[in-house]
């Protein structure tokens, strides 16, 4: 076994993550969909030779999930004696592929020095492609793609690259982005295989182990500070994919240095809402990093001291042939009971919930040219107020990290119009610390076109910590008296839509904040003359 010392571990670590986070940005950089080149709702990662997390840049935190089983998912179909320099995987499934839903494409490229596989170069990215789909199950949603070659031995299999070309219905942005990840991956080869003749193979391979270890440990460390015990929290989760509302619940044993996460939650449903059990890890490992220390490495150490349990055919651990699409909304409820349960081991340290859904704005039509076009967003919200701060507004929480749609962008490439882009005042949960607000964005259809949304937080609100009220929730608003969330809708041209995204819950009850603090706020337009005076008597 090489020894290696902390120094080197340090020096090695730094640049596998700076080879992940150029891959990235080239990616990006590449791409032709407005969802990869503006929102960047990608991901890149390297892998070991044994299909363990060597580092994932800080992207998406879901996509971990579409990272996790690609290795094992490649290696038991092909063997490994069987794989060459210059091979490329694709793959999508989220039953016989490693990935979570069937958007994410994930291309993964075997990594070779001297002769031998020593890593993978990983990466996924959101296809937004297969819009006005139902999702009763998984065979409606996409093509379905197992681990399968797209090169061999660098050699392009165009068979295979036009069966899946001739089932998107935006080919020409599928074949670009397809290209941007094969780009991505081959500086990542090239940046391995670099790595390794400067600092040797061997000592690549044991700061990648000693890292893995080190990550382990520091995991380890922050749980053994946690009071051993057992706590429990239930949310509720509504979607309007889905009449009524359902109950999330996680028990979180803390004993010594490892904890176990039980959770509980109805069948799988007939709705794209299901996840698959890797879905479930990769939400489970970002929420208790986040909490334990943001600081561990992102890596396959982590994972080593957590336990996750979920009932088989469950929405949080569904079984083939269960819809996946809309994972996303589920995931983020995970997300929060683990912070609810977390709040009652760790007071003071664990922020109120934030907007805790996705909201996703899908519009698809036909161009003059007789194309189709398909343009996805996912509106961001409030983030639950901290114990010593307010939340943060307009953003992405937990597992969702993806950036605004530009108008010049939006407007430039569909014919779409934005009239509203703004906070919602009042939005957050009050307390001490405010709750983060919610968005406002407004589209006006100048074509015909067809509009699907998918959303929660509209039955239930993102709850407040220590005395703090919860937030505001989803509204939809087409201007014409409809508030419902129906799924998909036929716009004609003129026709206007709003989406009101949730806030944040709050921290601490209302009446400890500062008067300085309100008048401030007022100010800034974070709460109304009306909230002022209710709280203070504050004049405005």
């Amino acid at each position: 076994m090489t020894t290696i010392d902390p120094i080197t571990v340090e020096v090695i670590g730094s640049a596998l993550m700076s080879i992940v986070e150029e891959m990235g940005e080239a990616l990006v950089r590449a791409s032709y969909s407005t969802n990869i080149k503006e929102r960047r709702d990608c991901s890149t990662a390297l892998f070991d030779h044994r299909g363990n997390t060597l580092c994932q840049a800080e992207h998406i935190p879901m996509h971990l999930g579409s990272f996790l089983g690609v290795i094992e998912h490649i290696t038991r179909r092909h063997a490994l004696q069987d794989i060459r320099p210059g091979d490329v995987f694709i793959a999508n499934d989220a039953y016989e592929g490693g990935a979570t839903h069937l958007p994410d494409i994930v291309l993964a490229e075997p990594i070779f020095v001297d002769g031998v596989l020593i890593a993978w170069a990983v990466n996924t990215a959101h296809h937004s492609d297969f819009a006005d789909r139902g999702h009763d199950h998984i065979y409606q949603e996409g093509l379905r793609i197992p681990p399968v070659r797209l090169y061999r031995e660098g050699i392009l299999n165009s068979d295979l690259q036009d069966m899946f070309l001739l089932n998107c219905q935006v080919p020409r942005e599928r074949l670009s982005d397809l290209r941007a990840q094969m780009a991505a991956n081959r500086l990542c080869v090239q940046r391995m295989q670099d790595l390794c003749k400067k600092y040797g193979t061997d000592i690549v391979l044991a700061a990648g182990d000693a890292l893995q270890d080190y990550a382990e440990r520091k995991m380890r460390a922050g749980i053994r500070a946690i009071p051993d015990g057992t706590y429990s929290f239930s949310d509720s989760f509504d979607s309007n994919q889905r009449d009524g509302s359902m109950i999330f619940s996680v028990k979180v044993t803390v004993a010594e240095d490892e904890m176990r996460l039980d959770f509980d939650g109805p069948p799988q449903v007939r709705a794209g809402l299901n996840l698959i059990y890797t879905s479930l890890l990769a939400a489970t490992f970002f929420t208790v990093k986040s909490v334990v220390d943001p600081s561990i490495l992102p890596n396959a150490g982590l994972s080593r001291p957590l336990t996750v349990t979920a009932p088989k055919g469950s929405i949080l651990n569904c079984t083939h042939p269960a819809a996946v699409d809309g994972r996303i909304a589920a995931a983020q409820r995970v997300c929060d009971v683990i912070y609810g349960a977390l709040a009652k081991a760790l007071p003071g340290r664990v922020m109120a919930a934030g907007n805790g859904c996705c909201t996703g704005a899908i519009f698809n039509g036909t161009r003059r040219d007789g194309s189709l076009w398909v343009y996805l967003e996912t509106i961001g919200g409030g983030g639950g107020a901290r114990p010593w701060a307010d939340g943060l507004s307009g953003i992405h929480v937990s597992l969702t990290n993806t950036s605004n749609l530009p108008v010049e962008a939006l407007e430039g490439e569909y014919p779409l119009t934005l009239l509203r882009y703004e906070l919602v005042d009042g939005s957050g949960g009050d307390g001490t610390f405010r709750g983060g607000l919610g968005i406002r964005r407004v589209y006006r259809a100048e074509a015909a076109c067809r509009f699907t949304v998918e959303g929660s937080r509209v039955a239930s609100h993102p709850w407040g910590l220590d005395g703090g009220r919860e937030a505001s929730g989803t509204r939809l608003d087409f201007g014409d008296g409809r508030t419902r969330f129906d799924g998909m809708v036929d716009l004609q041209p003129g026709q206007v839509v709003a989406i009101v995204t949730p806030g944040g819950g709050g921290y601490g009850p209302p009446e400890r904040r500062d008067p300085a603090r309100v008048a401030r706020d007022l100010a800034e337009g974070r709460i109304t003359a009306a909230t002022a005076r209710e709280i203070y008597g504050l004049n405005a």
